[in-house]
């Protein structure tokens, strides 16, 4: 039992490091292709490399049921659309130097998970939570007051969004993995239909005629599945409490990243209000550790 939940430690841990440290150096060394581009080749080749994943661990069964259930189905195409906001702003975040905004979006997310949780499933809230859930308001309130030409509104979009599609996929109850592909068909169309007019106007970057960069671009898809993986077998061996926990990770390097290595403003009304996320962070993360 005390092997598995160390596995299952080590597996969210190298999920948490890669969406906070591989992603971001991978999709910022591609910004240069643009950000449009990006999220049309993140969409279309996560959808192949889970056709893939799902052929490989023999899912199809799972799927059939899956989309048998209208419920699911909606349930999925609304999910579907807000992981696509989630991934667009994300990329756009990492294209225009704003990583930092980013990261606070994902500081706020687990805090904000709760707090949904207590409106849509009557989950029970202690005085800790409540104060930590406060801290996050009051964040926000102080950013918007004093510094609405710096909101970091990405980050407020990344965190919301992935707020809500955790709500739902939690509603619904069916495969991670295998719901993902799900959302995914849903955003191909749409993506294909964008690459062609991108590819029509001649702004593609992606083509036969550069092999190395169009292999490179196609590891979007692993990029965002393979971290998947990792994370979601790590929470099913350690359990969410811990796995919470170790998400943080993400943010951490995210907010390392974008003030140490690519030098990202960063100013006092903004560190003022991080400060206030962390210690919300703090008090949120020792109430999870006390109750599991």
């Amino acid at each position: 039992m005390n092997q598995q939940f160390n596995k299952g430690l080590l597996l969210t841990s190298l999920g948490s490091f890669w969406w906070g440290f591989i992603g971001v150096i991978y999709f910022k060394y591609l910004e240069f292709i643009g950000y449009v581009e990006v999220v049309i080749h993140r969409c279309i080749w996560t959808a192949v490399s889970l056709v893939i994943t799902t052929f490989f661990f023999s899912k199809w069964k799972i799927f059939f049921f899956i989309i048998s259930n209208k419920k699911n189905l909606f349930g999925l195409l609304f999910s579907g659309f807000l992981i696509f906001l989630n991934w667009s702003v994300w990329i756009y975040a990492i294209a225009t130097d704003r990583i930092i905004d980013a990261s606070f979006g994902y500081f706020i997310m687990p805090i904000l998970s709760v707090f949904l949780g207590y409106i849509f499933f009557k989950e029970k809230l202690n005085k800790k939570r409540i104060f930590a859930i406060s801290l996050v308001i009051i964040s926000i309130i102080i950013l918007l007051i004093f510094s609405l030409k710096s909101l970091p509104w990405v980050g407020i979009v990344v965190g919301v969004s992935w707020g809500f599609y955790n709500l739902i996929r939690k509603k619904i109850d069916v495969d991670t993995d295998v719901g993902l592909l799900i959302e995914s068909l849903f955003i191909l169309p749409f993506a294909l239909i964008a690459f062609y007019l991108v590819f029509k106007n001649g702004y593609n970057d992606f083509s036969f005629s550069n092999p190395k960069l169009s292999l490179f671009i196609l590891l979007a898809g692993p990029m965002t599945v393979i971290p998947l993986f990792l994370y979601v077998r790590g929470v099913e061996l350690s359990g969410l409490g811990p796995a919470g926990m170790i998400f943080y990770i993400t943010p951490t390097l995210q907010f390392l990243l974008g003030y140490f290595y690519y030098n990202e403003p960063f100013s006092i009304i903004k560190l003022v209000s991080f400060i206030l996320i962390w210690i919300a962070v703090i008090i949120y993360l020792k109430d999870l550790y006390e109750t599991n």
